[in-house]
């Protein structure tokens, strides 16, 4: 496994599907186009709650979050739909792996919404508008774009300097279309939009509603020292950021190979326990992959091909990455926990999907068959000198130096220095 540096790219265009899932369900069910249809919500199973709505839904007072019994209450004929995040996700990265080929700098934020840089394609492809149409013309060749009701049809494209630009663009483009925005003309674009487009927690937006500020111009146009006042370090990010005085530049993603432990069950298991085994099991067998030598996990899912064709999937970033299989197991039995998979197990993999260099030792000893034991060893010993050192108040653990070696007297040789843990 090797390290790759980050890329950057300062000029950027932000690919946008909203309600990437629910159009995802849409594509391979055609009839539910004509439907109200509501996604159920994957990580809320008790009580179940809508996720994503359709339009027609939408229309007759569903929202999101809302409980199955709020949303059948208003919309009898509503069509619920078990989520199929796995489905979800593998669409999305072949969506990315699109984007890769116009440009390596690809930066995913969420489910449906992901950044492109394009420093640089000015040379391969002309304007932002001959950039736009290359990027509309690699998703079109991916089948993403295929028919009415295609994922790839409802797709906005936004081009501007700096991520937030770009966001706003794209927010602002029809289905299908892009917006451009030019350098230099960032604050006369940003000046219109409505506050919901920076990202404002719900205590904040009433605030700023409240003072008569609906627009970004109407913010930039405050004092920036009031802003600070009123609001703390998160007001100065929002003013710099209604200002367009911050392009935040998109970094390119590290996509490390992925390192898959897969177990298919003669029977489907519904049972939490016999889950935890296994992916317990499962964790053990992607720890002893050879690639994963000298390199520490950081992030990991977790996913389920369940009876009757529907899937479940989590994911968990460690805080701290880890190659211990206790500690990478418990987060995913937290998640086990919390949302349940909603039917029986078929198949169950893990999958290792970040990683971070290991320790000193586990670099020095990445291919050496008795890493696991010298690291082990070396804990132990770390851990009686503290000991040692905590009981007595001063260190009794030294190391022996060769100082001399050539020399007569004995005691010039060698020396001791402290063992430090």
């Amino acid at each position: 496994m090797i390290r790759t540096s980050h890329l950057t790219s300062d000029s950027a265009a932000c690919c946008w599907i909203p309600l990437f899932a629910l159009r995802c369900e849409t594509a391979r069910r055609p009839e539910l186009a004509s439907q109200s249809c509501a996604l159920l919500a994957p990580d809320h199973p008790r009580p179940p709650r809508v996720w994503q709505v359709s339009a027609l839904a939408r229309h007759a007072g569903v929202k999101p979050g809302m409980t199955v019994s709020q949303a059948i209450g208003l919309c009898p004929s509503l069509k619920l739909c078990e989520p199929d995040p796995v489905h979800y996700d593998e669409r999305f990265a072949q969506l990315l792996t699109a984007l890769a080929g116009v440009c390596p700098v690809v930066e995913p934020v969420e489910l449906g919404r992901t950044f492109v840089g394009t420093d640089g394609l000015e040379g391969l492809y002309g304007s932002p508008e001959r950039i736009v149409d290359q990027i509309r013309l690699r998703i079109a060749d991916s089948g993403l774009r295929s028919g009415s009701s295609g994922v790839g049809s409802a797709i906005r494209v936004g081009w501007g300097r700096g991520k937030f630009v770009a966001w706003v663009a794209a927010n602002r483009a029809r289905p299908g279309e892009a917006v451009i925005v030019r350098p230099g003309e960032e604050g006369r674009f940003l000046a219109s939009q409505p506050l919901g487009v920076l990202p404002l927690d719900p205590d904040t937006y009433r605030r700023l509603r409240q003072l008569g500020i609906k627009t970004l111009g109407a913010l930039a146009a405050l004092p920036e020292d009031a802003v600070v006042s009123q609001f703390g370090r998160p007001g100065r990010q929002l003013w710099q950021l209604a200002a367009g005085r911050i392009s935040e530049p998109v970094v390119g993603r590290v996509a490390p190979e992925p390192i898959i432990a897969a177990l298919t069950f003669f029977s489907p298991v519904a049972g939490r326990e016999l889950l935890e085994l296994a992916l317990d099991h499962l964790i053990e067998r992607a720890l002893k992959d050879p690639r994963r030598s000298g390199w520490r996990v950081q992030v990991m899912r977790a996913r389920a091909e369940l009876e009757q064709g529907a899937s479940w999937l989590v994911e968990t970033r460690l805080k701290e990455p880890s190659a211990s299989r206790e500690r990478l197991l418990a987060p995913l039995k937290t998640q086990l926990e919390r949302s349940p998979p909603a039917g029986a197990v078929e198949r169950l993999a893990v999958e290792f999907t970040g990683f971070a260099p290991g320790t000193t030792e586990l670099q020095l000893f990445a291919r050496d068959a008795n890493a696991a034991a010298r690291a082990g060893r070396r804990r132990a010993l770390q851990s009686a000198a503290e000991e040692i050192k905590l009981r007595i108040k001063r260190p009794m653990l030294y190391h022996v130096i060769a100082v001399q070696p050539w020399s007569r007297l004995p005691e010039r040789r060698y020396a001791l220095i402290d063992y430090e843990t």
